[in-house]
């Protein structure tokens, strides 16, 4: 659109995937309502899943899914050197995601698991931060396209972008849900950081933490509702360890 009869520039961005289910791309990608606009402030060089198009010149890369190959950390660092913003995008790429639940096994047993004897390149899964400077990221599994659309705007006007500081019980209690706790399940909901409008307490599902830690997430007093509900922390231990999502909160399995 032009405004006073000027173009306005477009920030060119490409949207890359590594190890992952594509889930947040594709979530980008299937809100046609929205997307022609959104795609109308941006010049898409890269993004498989709505175009064959392929290109190097891009200002902001969208990267989702975790690292777990060698070639991965060379794609990985050549993406970070042409990136002016490089945004993490999803609990895979954030941290590790479903993906990590590999490292709680020997990875030789793993691949023999899998694949049999056939030879599959394959190492420890590994956040992007872990392996080059992210500059922002945007949780959750997959992430909601919304929020993806509210930040890529506000990255382009150069505006402050915020997340939430609230856990995700706020969300609940707003969406007048009955307590996940009360439904005899347990709910992450209380440590984890809001963003995604209680998408699975909405649906009668404890959270499972992947957007990450709330701002000043207190474990202990999570711990205590555990305990006043009937379980206990390593009853809790699955879903905490499912994201690899809540650094903080750490089990002594001894």
């Amino acid at each position: 659109m032009k405004y006073l009869g000027i173009d306005p520039q477009k920030i060119k961005i490409g949207v890359f995937n590594f190890t992952c289910c594509e889930g947040c791309a594709l979530a980008l990608a299937n809100k046609e309502e929205t997307l022609v606009d959104f795609l109308d402030l941006l010049d898409v060089v890269t993004f498989r899943e709505i175009s064959s198009d392929r290109g190097e010149d891009y200002d902001i890369a969208l990267v989702e899914g975790s690292i777990s190959r060698d070639d991965e950390i060379e794609r990985i660092k050549k993406i970070r050197a042409q990136a002016k913003v490089l945004v993490a995008l999803g609990t895979c790429a954030c941290y590790g995601g479903v993906n990590n639940l590999k490292n709680q096994f020997k990875i030789e047993e793993v691949v023999e698991i899998a694949y049999g004897k056939d030879k599959v390149e394959t190492s420890k899964v590994r956040p992007l931060s872990d392996v080059v400077k992210v500059d922002l990221e945007i949780p959750g599994c997959p992430v909601s396209k919304a929020e993806v659309e509210k930040i890529v705007v506000d990255i382009v006007n150069q505006s402050e972008i915020n997340f939430p500081e609230y856990p995700v019980c706020v969300e609940c209690r707003r969406n007048m849900n009955t307590c996940v706790f009360d439904l005899g399940m347990i709910c992450l909901g209380p440590i984890t950081q809001a963003g995604c409008d209680a998408v699975c307490p909405n649906g009668g599902v404890g959270c499972l933490g992947c957007r990450g830690p709330a701002e000043d997430a207190n474990y202990e007093s999570f711990r205590e509702i555990l305990e006043e509900n009937g379980f206990t922390m390593q009853e809790a231990l699955e879903r905490i360890n499912f994201y690899n999502a809540l650094p903080g909160m750490v089990i002594d399995e001894s």
